[in-house]
């Protein structure tokens, strides 16, 4: 008898807004790694230091990235449903410790086995397919850091083909930024929203009812800006879709309080 060899250990990094503002989000991720082939754990987490990095916070992003790689050590890999997450861990982690002779190796290590959710299902466990039900009309965004760190952009959309009933429509200017880009849409409010005016505008042409992108960032922004302006667009994280997990309200939509 042959032993049955062991499933990938995966470390599901969660995300801050994830944790959150949408749990759904992690739970789908979790359903999709599974069904890939692989077991999941989910080890204490905090930020990833991305917003420390991009503000020059050096120390706390290295302090974060730290307790990451601590945290995940005995994962065969660390899964995160967002891009901007994904490429500070895989890209960025090792530039923050280029320096250290001790540290560099094991930054190094940690991000050779960070993955964005959907590369990491399609490039890595080679799924090529989902079993779920979308009868919608939908467009994709596709996310800056994803996409320009991380190489995001086929596997969505080769996923999504297979969702039954879904209707993929590309829009304009998929890969231009939506404006959040975050502390960005903090510092640099106004023109944040002109930014992200124009993106509600290149959804709104598509005839869409359904909204997809991999960060949730994206999503509230652009769900924020289409809800002010009075659009019926939902808007949902793809691993929501690809997982058949659409019982939770639509990104951006009024929560309803549970009865005392």
């Amino acid at each position: 008898m042959t032993e049955t060899a062991r499933r990938p250990r995966v470390g599901l990094f969660a995300t801050c807004l994830v944790d959150l503002m949408r749990p759904s989000v992690g739970f789908a991720a979790a359903k999709l790694i599974e069904a890939s082939g692989c077991d999941v754990v989910v080890p204490s987490q905090t930020c990833c230091g991305q917003p420390a990095f991009n503000s020059g916070d050096r120390a706390t992003a290295r302090a974060l990235a730290l307790q990451a790689i601590e945290q995940f050590r005995d994962c065969d890999y660390v899964v995160t449903p967002s891009g901007s997450c994904g490429g500070t861990m895989a890209t960025h982690y090792p530039e923050l410790f280029a320096d250290d002779p001790n540290l560099a190796p094991r930054a190094d290590a940690f991000a050779a086995k960070c993955h964005e959710l959907v590369s990491f299902l399609v490039d890595v466990r080679g799924m090529t397919r989902v079993v779920a039900r979308c009868p919608q009309r939908a467009t994709y965004h596709d996310s800056c850091s994803g996409l320009r760190e991380l190489g995001v952009k086929a596997q969505p959309r080769q996923l999504l083909e297979s969702v039954e009933g879904l209707t993929l429509v590309e829009m304009r200017d998929s890969e231009t930024c939506c404006g959040f880009g975050g502390m960005f849409a903090v510092k640099y409010g106004e023109i944040s929203g002109e930014i992200v005016g124009q993106k509600a505008k290149a959804i709104e042409e598509t005839g869409a009812d359904l909204l997809l992108a991999g960060d949730l960032g994206c999503l509230l922004n652009m769900a924020g800006k289409l809800s002010r302006d009075g659009k019926g667009v939902d808007c949902r994280h793809v691993a929501e879709v690809l997982a058949d997990m659409l019982d939770a309200p639509p990104i951006g939509a009024p929560q309803t309080k549970e009865p005392a």
